[in-house]
């Protein structure tokens, strides 16, 4: 059974082999470049993992990982332009490096590109594993536009968010262990149980990585500190703040997530990171992440496979990540 690293890296050396169309070289170098930046492949290496536990034999799995991974690369394509971002991973997000049409056309080719990739299944289970991606994908897009609806409405809920990050990050974790075990002919509760493993798993990768955002080291992290509070998301990290806090800094923190800064925007990401440090946010989110990692854990437990060693390590890994 092969480690993360080795699934990993499998998954790079597959990425590195795809044959574009040399006459579009203006379009698809953008692609080539953001698969190109050093990543952790969670959601394909996840479908490889869950695969295995049934299967060692990838074959069947690795071109359904790849198209994974293109979508997902597509989706980070088009936020980063949302979000206005500048870095991704340590480099110059696409749109940055080119520009915002080169970077919405590259994205949409990635995404055809994704499908070309899904398709390559047994026929006899091509229908079941292309509802669950198209389940996915058209959550991940909801997700997204709550995520900027968020940004202007006034009252955002807790649940509400926690629903619209399993939307935007979690569903697609959760698809990649059920398409994983679903090719390897694992029965549907089982597949149940690996959606939920990944569902749960994945809220709690992106709590973290809320945290991250803001009390995150930035060479480790690779994306700049702070992108959350400057452009007004209302994180789990902000609305666990305003249950808390009392009167005076509710008033305040709405105050700082009610405008749009341009030369004072460091100042009121420290201001901002003050007031979580003065609630002990880091320590509320943590204990979060900790429910959801248990959840999942629960999940894990009812998967009837003799190795799960490796879903355990990612697992307890995620909870130390730091970047």
């Amino acid at each position: 059974m092969k480690t993360y690293p080795e699934l990993r890296q499998l998954i790079d050396q597959r990425l590195d082999m795809i044959e574009y169309f040399v006459e579009a070289k203006s379009l698809y170098s953008p692609i080539e470049y953001i698969l190109s930046l050093k990543a952790k492949r969670i959601r394909p290496v996840l479908l490889l993992m869950a695969h295995q536990l049934f299967s060692e034999n990838l074959k069947k799995a690795i071109s359904p990982a790849i198209g994974i991974e293109i979508f997902h690369n597509f989706t980070l394509l088009h936020d980063d332009i949302m979000d206005n971002a500048s870095v991704r991973r340590g480099y110059k997000t696409v749109h940055e490096k080119w520009n915002n049409n080169t970077a919405i056309l590259s994205g949409d080719a990635m995404l055809i590109e994704s499908y070309k990739h899904i398709i390559a299944v047994d026929n006899k289970i091509l229908k079941d594993v292309l509802t669950i991606y198209n389940n996915a994908a058209i959550q991940v897009c909801i997700g997204q536009k709550c995520d900027m609806d968020y940004e202007n409405k006034k009252i955002v809920t807790i649940s509400e968010y926690i629903k619209m990050i399993e939307y935007k990050t979690a569903v697609l974790i959760a698809a990649s262990m059920q398409i994983g075990g679903l090719i390897a002919g694992a029965d549907s509760k089982t597949q149940e149980h690996l959606f939920e493993f990944g569902k749960n798993i994945g809220i709690a990768f992106q709590l973290k990585d809320d945290l991250l955002d803001v009390f995150g080291d930035k060479n480790v992290f690779g994306k700049e500190l702070g992108g959350d509070i400057k452009s007004n998301k209302k994180t789990y990290l902000y609305l666990k703040a305003l249950e808390i806090a009392d009167d005076k800094i509710v008033k305040i923190l709405k105050k700082y997530y009610s405008t749009s800064l341009s030369d004072s925007n460091q100042k009121k990401i420290n201001n901002v990171k003050e007031i979580f440090l003065s609630l002990n946010i880091i320590d509320h989110t943590n204990i979060l992440i900790k429910n959801y990692h248990d959840l999942a854990m629960e999940h894990l437990e009812h998967i009837d496979a003799k190795d799960k060693d490796n879903f355990y390590e990612f697992s307890n890994k995620l909870l130390d990540r730091i970047n």
